[in-house]
């Protein structure tokens, strides 16, 4: 070689060195097709594309990626799919069919746009230093903020819907300082149950697959940037196209999981109980008492299925007082086996005991010394420890082996377990902090998923029926074991329209199986605010009624004639909506569409939805607007596009305009669409196991109109493989004609014979009936309604009713004619 082609090679030497300094190179991994890692000398970047609209990012500068075990993920692998990649000068290029992923060699900027061309986000900020980054233990990253972006989700906050312009933190807890009017009852520290997760309205969502504390700036520093960090662990995300929300909430419910149905008799009124004494009157519980209560929701004919024994059943114990569980029974409670199998007697479907994570010993169980001997504990700083282990399966075995049976054995069907955020912090209950290591720093969020997930699965198992478990906390995950309570909310105005916006939030956040202590926590409610609260209650997710004012505990009775009257009115209403709910539940397991659902889910592109936090859809059909101020006489209510009726009177509205409506105590506004199709059941005081019965179809007029009416079990999780049975119901309108099919029950569950009533709004009566190709015999209202085959039109509340018999596996067509 001469020196002319020595230094010729020598130059192209150093080229390619210094390019492969300044650049990135490519590689393909060969165990997935569909990742993909970029690396330079300071940062790696991974790419991991799970669909064609789902991709997980992931940044290191240390040269790896971490292996932790994620309690956030319901799966931890994924299928690989087909991406097109190609590297032009300078930048990588991905094309999934459905996204068009760039990221810039020079910097690692991620740049995704849809197929058309139109960016969705990316990291090229004017003035802001954009993309990831790694400063000291934080990770984070900030990305362009689009002038017309809106942002929604972030779990259960009450602070505000829209999240446009604010800065949020993301971690596990409520306020602590005191007094608790500005500390503990602070709507803006509130974080029973953070998601980090958001959709914007730009058509994509962020999960932050993170499980320290999170810090998000949503355009609040700067109006073009938005930015999330974590405290520490890895910058690990995935990024998700929908552009509509509900398809959104299905990307993240895949990753994340969906709720699985609760029992059916789930679906009805929860009641909670102190069992007649609250802190500082513990020596007033007794057994004699929670059966007396269940006796008179009977006695009075209100509805219940579900009961739950607060803390003081339990003997506080040694070490950890009141925040510590030594599954005593407090000697108050005379033969609890008793009260288990009477209450059961009573046809209450469950009963569950109050617990907290700690370990405690008590007078004659030494539980807490037994778990650390053994080495059950979570290990502290400066102790042993004394919250089960539930990270560790052992620890979950010993802890239900050992302490949980002892409940599980005499007639206790499921635990509400609390105080999850006190791992890893300071607790509500008291001044005690637990595990504060590095370690329970990172797993301090995702403690109560773990913590949920012990007592459900370990029920479901021992009960051989569908899980349970009643929670205060939550993270990413948690909807997987519900249901969640909102937390102890004072019982005054001003914590109970926070409360709804957290049930609309948590919603936007992939968990559906939501309650709250209906009439509000502590202090003694204004009876009208326990009506108006209770209201609300009865058309949310989960109805759950439970408070510790002395004497009161939210008992109906306990606040006037009124009260308990509007409180029996809208129980009962409840039970006739269950096959409604429970159909809705079942699209929620499918689907991650919440059964309490914001506006703007279903309006994305209506700007109007987007600062509605006082309403919410309640399935498909229903829009519900609470009445939030005390002594209201109307509300003004936001109706979307479409036609939309009073359900109470059949008044019609147009959509897409506000409205102020009367409030009268006794009303909730509740506005349903036109066409809609609500399936309810006959009037039940609590829930029999059995198929239903008759099942009364309120129609209401104008479009054309599908429904899909789900029955199963009730009990079992063979709905999973297809042990369901559906039923679809279709309303055809036009002027003079109304048709109303329904059709077989399709599926392998036989749902059996049974009367169909139908209860039709339409402002004249109808010439005739048509049924099976003759004409339906009329007859009277009474003899209708209760299932005998024939119609009837009530001239005074504009409502037809018609009725036939029929079998799983017939169909039935009315043609209602209105034709002179």
């Amino acid at each position: 070689m001469n020196i002319k082609h020595f230094f010729a090679a020598f130059f192209l030497f150093l080229t390619q060195f210094s390019l492969l300094n300044a650049q990135e190179t490519l590689v393909k991994l060969r165990e997935n097709q569909n990742t993909y890692l970029i690396s330079t000398p300071k940062q790696s970047l991974q790419l991991y594309f799970l669909s064609p609209q789902v991709f997980r990012i992931r940044s290191t500068w240390s040269g790896e990626f971490e292996k932790e075990y994620s309690y956030m993920l319901k799966q931890q692998k994924f299928e690989p799919i087909p991406v097109e990649s190609s590297e032009l000068t300078e930048e990588f290029v991905f094309e999934t069919g459905s996204l068009i992923v760039r990221v810039d060699k020079s910097n690692l900027q991620l740049s995704v746009y849809d197929v058309s061309g139109k960016l969705l986000s990316g990291e090229e900020v004017e003035g802001v230093s954009g993309g990831s980054y790694k400063a000291s233990e934080k990770v984070g990253t900030v990305k362009t903020l689009a002038a017309d972006e809106h942002f929604f989700g972030f779990g259960e906050r009450m602070d505000f819907l829209d999240q446009r312009g604010k800065k949020i933190q993301l971690n596990v807890g409520r306020g602590l300082g005191r007094p608790h009017i500005i500390g503990a009852y602070n709507i803006l520290e509130a974080n029973y149950a953070p998601v980090p997760f958001f959709m914007s309205t730009r058509g994509y969502g962020i999960f932050f697959h993170n499980s320290y504390a999170t810090n998000w700036d949503m355009g609040s520093s700067h109006s073009n940037a938005l930015s999330f960090e974590a405290e520490g662990g890895e910058l690990d995300y995935f990024f998700m196209y929908g552009p509509d929300f509900s398809k959104l909430l299905y990307h993240y419910t895949a990753l994340t999981g969906r709720s699985p149905l609760l029992p059916r008799f789930a679906h009805g009124l929860h009641v909670g109980t102190y069992s007649g004494g609250t802190w500082g009157y513990e020596e007033m519980t007794s057994t004699h008492y929670v059966l007396e209560l269940a006796r008179k929701y009977r006695e009075k004919g209100i509805p219940f299925d579900v009961l739950h024994l607060d803390s003081t059943w339990r003997m506080f114990g040694k070490n950890g007082g009141s925040g510590a569980t030594s599954f005593e029974w407090r000697e108050t409670f005379k033969d609890p086996q008793s009260m288990f199998d009477s209450l059961y007697a009573m046809d209450v479907n469950m009963v569950g005991l109050h617990v907290r994570p700690r370990f405690d010993n008590g007078n004659y169980l030494n539980l807490l010394d037994q778990a650390r001997e053994k080495g059950y504990v979570y290990p502290e700083d400066n102790n042993p420890g004394e919250f089960v282990n539930v990270f560790d399966q052992e620890s979950v075995d010993w802890w239900w082996e050992n302490g949980v049976m002892r409940i599980a054995e005499l007639g206790a069907m499921f635990l509400k377990t609390d105080e999850g955020s006190a791992f890893g912090r300071k607790a509500n209950e008291s001044d005690k902090t637990g595990p504060t290591g590095e370690r329970a720093v990172r797993l301090h969020n995702v403690f109560p998923v773990a913590y949920a997930k012990a007592p459900y699965e370990k029920f479901k198992e021992y009960n051989g029926m569908r899980g349970m478990n009643h929670t205060r906390e939550g993270y990413a995950g948690i909807q997987r074991y519900p249901f969640i309570w909102a937390g102890d909310w004072p019982s005054e105005w001003q914590y109970y329209g926070p409360v709804i916006k957290a049930g609309i939030n948590i919603g936007m956040s992939g968990v559906g199986y939501w309650s709250h202590n209906m009439g509000g926590f502590e202090h003694k409610a204004d009876p009208e605010l326990f009506a108006r609260w209770v209201q609300f209650g009865m058309f949310s997710p989960v109805a759950h009624v439970f408070g510790m004012d002395h004497p009161g505990y939210k008992e109906p009775w306990n606040y006037g004639e009124k009260a308990e009257e509007i409180f029996t009115k809208y129980d009962r209403l409840r039970y006739r909506l269950i096959p409604y709910i429970y159909g809705t539940a079942f699209q929620q397991y499918q689907t991650g569409k919440p059964i309490m659902r914001a506006l703007v889910l279903e309006h994305q592109d209506d700007f109007n939805t987007y600062s509605v936090d006082d309403q919410y859809y309640f399935g498909d059909q229903m829009m519900v607007c609470p009445v939030l101020t005390k002594e209201a006489q109307t509300r003004t209510v936001y109706l979307p596009e479409g036609t939309w009726y009073d359900y109470w009177n059949g008044r019609e509205y147009q959509g897409k305009q506000y409205y102020n409506i009367v409030t009268p105590l006794e009303k909730l506004p509740v506005f349903v669409k036109a066409g809609a199709i609500i399936p309810m059941q006959d009037n039940v005081t609590y829930d029999d196991k059995q198929p239903y019965g008759n099942i009364t179809l309120e129609i209401f007029p104008g479009i054309s109109n599908q429904y899909q009416f789900f029955e199963d079990d009730g009990i079992s999780e063979k709905y999973m493989d297809g042990a369901y049975c559906l039923t679809h119901i279709a309303l055809e309108s036009s002027n003079a004609k109304t048709s109303i099919s329904i059709g077989e029950a399709k599926g392998e569950y036989e749902s059996g014979k049974r009367f169909y009533i139908l209860k039709v709004h339409m402002d004249q009566k109808p010439n005739s009936v048509i049924l099976k190709g003759g004409d339906l015999a009329m007859v009277s209202a009474d003899s209708v309604t209760s299932g005998e085959e024939g119609w009837y039109y009530d001239e005074e509340q504009k409502i037809l009713w018609a009725a036939s018999e029929k079998a799983s596996g017939e169909s039935l067509l009315f043609d209602i004619n209105s034709e002179d």
